[in-house]
């Protein structure tokens, strides 16, 4: 599918992360399989060499640089070399040895490689996929570290800075609560106990006044002997606890835990409150979006709700095939989407029908709203195999007043004018004419 939907409201642009993960190693085979499952299951670009000479080529032609996989034995570097050389290019490191060696896995971990991987073991090419995918998503979360103490500041900082997380610190526990109220990016806090003023679970308990535990995690860690601190600090809301001095391996394995936790709860919510085939907030997920907004704003009459209906969408079906119409849906939905300022709701209802809530202060602003939203479905042009799809939509539209004071009534209103724009020829807007 290729679509030209026009966006008013396009969203802010991010910053590219760098794509390219580099393997290093001597077997063929090896690195055949695993090149092919990191591509098969994150897409992204894959290069290889068999030498530190190569590498170096690599390194020295190309930017763009994520994560470097290497093994442990080359033609031209020992494994010394071998550490040297990505080390001091500062790269994001993960070590893929054939056997295991305490010493090689003590120095690795000294030397800020993210992680010792043994590849004879019958899931390491799984635990890797896996290892690069956490890696990569974990450069869009932010992660806070709480201590007073400058030297495990930073240690804990660089910690996180080496799995990928953007990272703050802060000494106190009421700046922690000052940047958290106002970073909602902040999806982990690593809080220590030993602070003065605020404690560690003092924090934490107003951490959770803040944000739930299904939006942030919270570990603490303290050095302490207090076999109390750990209950004390699940009571209060954190989600895992560390004792200092904890090694690098464990740190990476309680923090991906927790990470991995809350994108499962995120994963949930999302199969119960998102429309599966268009990504928008399902009709139940809507329907209480609209009601609490609604009920938040009891004695504000600026409120428009909409309906909006593809036009001869059966036709489209039968027309261009049923797969043709699920590429015309997910099409309205990003134009919708678009469409949906901050303010805002919106939602699929169900089969070709959408639904929106608009926050404005008059008809008029409603009306130009829409019909821009119109303008942009019907601007649309979505290829399919070489044969152009074209649609139009019916809107719909309730001003909220004493006559239609709730949702039900809002919407039975505004179902009721999208009749009339469908009946009056389509493709236009009806409920908004007097204002």
């Amino acid at each position: 599918m290729s679509a030209r939907p026009v966006a008013a409201y396009p969203a802010p642009a991010t910053p590219a992360l760098p794509q390219r993960i580099l393997l290093v190693e001597n077997s063929r085979a090896y690195t055949s399989m695993l090149r092919e499952a990191i591509s098969q299951r994150m897409e992204l670009p894959v290069s290889v060499a068999s030498t530190l000479a190569e590498a170096a080529n690599l390194l020295d032609h190309q930017d763009d640089w994520f994560l470097v996989l290497t093994g442990m034995v080359l033609a031209d570097g020992d494994r010394d070399q071998i550490l040297d050389f990505f080390t001091a290019r500062k790269l994001p490191t993960i070590v893929v040895s054939g056997v295991y060696d305490e010493e090689l896995r003590k120095r690795a971990l000294q030397q800020q490689i993210i992680d010792y991987v043994l590849k004879s073991t019958p899931d390491s090419i799984d635990y890797l996929v896996w290892l690069v995918q956490r890696l990569e998503r974990n450069r869009r979360i932010s992660a806070l570290v709480v201590d007073d103490s400058p030297s495990s500041r930073s240690y804990i900082g660089s910690l996180l800075e080496s799995q990928g997380f953007r990272v703050s610190a802060v000494a106190d526990g009421s700046s922690a609560l000052r940047l958290v109220e106002g970073d909602q990016s902040i999806r982990l806090v690593i809080v220590d106990q030993e602070m003065p003023t605020m404690d560690g679970i003092e924090l934490t308990r107003r951490l959770r006044q803040l944000r739930a535990r299904d939006r942030m995690a919270v570990i603490g860690v303290s050095g302490s002997t207090d076999a109390s601190l750990i209950p004390r600090f699940l009571k209060s809301g954190a989600n895992d606890f560390l004792h200092k001095p904890f090694s690098r391996e464990e740190f990476f394995c309680r923090v991906s835990q927790n990470v991995e936790q809350l994108e499962l709860i995120g994963t949930l919510q999302d199969l119960a409150t998102r429309d599966f085939l268009t990504g928008l907030p399902n009709r139940r997920s809507f329907l209480e979006q609209s009601e609490k907004f609604l009920n938040g704003n009891s004695g504000n009459m600026a409120v428009t709700v909409v309906m909006v209906d593809i036009d001869h969408f059966k036709h489209i079906n039968d027309s261009f095939g049923h797969e043709a119409g699920d590429q015309a849906l997910r099409a309205m939905a990003h134009v919708l989407q678009a469409h949906t300022r901050p303010g805002d709701c919106s939602g699929r209802f169900g089969g070709e029908e959408f639904c929106m809530v608009l926050d404005d202060a008059d008809p008029a602003s409603s009306l130009r709203h829409l019909e821009q939203l119109r303008q942009a479905v019907e601007a649309l042009e979505i290829d399919i195999d070489g044969r152009p799809l074209r649609m139009t939509i019916s809107i719909g539209a309730s001003r909220r007043s004493p006559e239609f004071p709730n949702l039900h009534k809002l919407l039975g209103e505004a179902d009721r004018h999208l009749y009339l724009a469908k009946a009056g020829g389509r493709n236009q807007i009806r409920g908004l004419e007097a204002g």
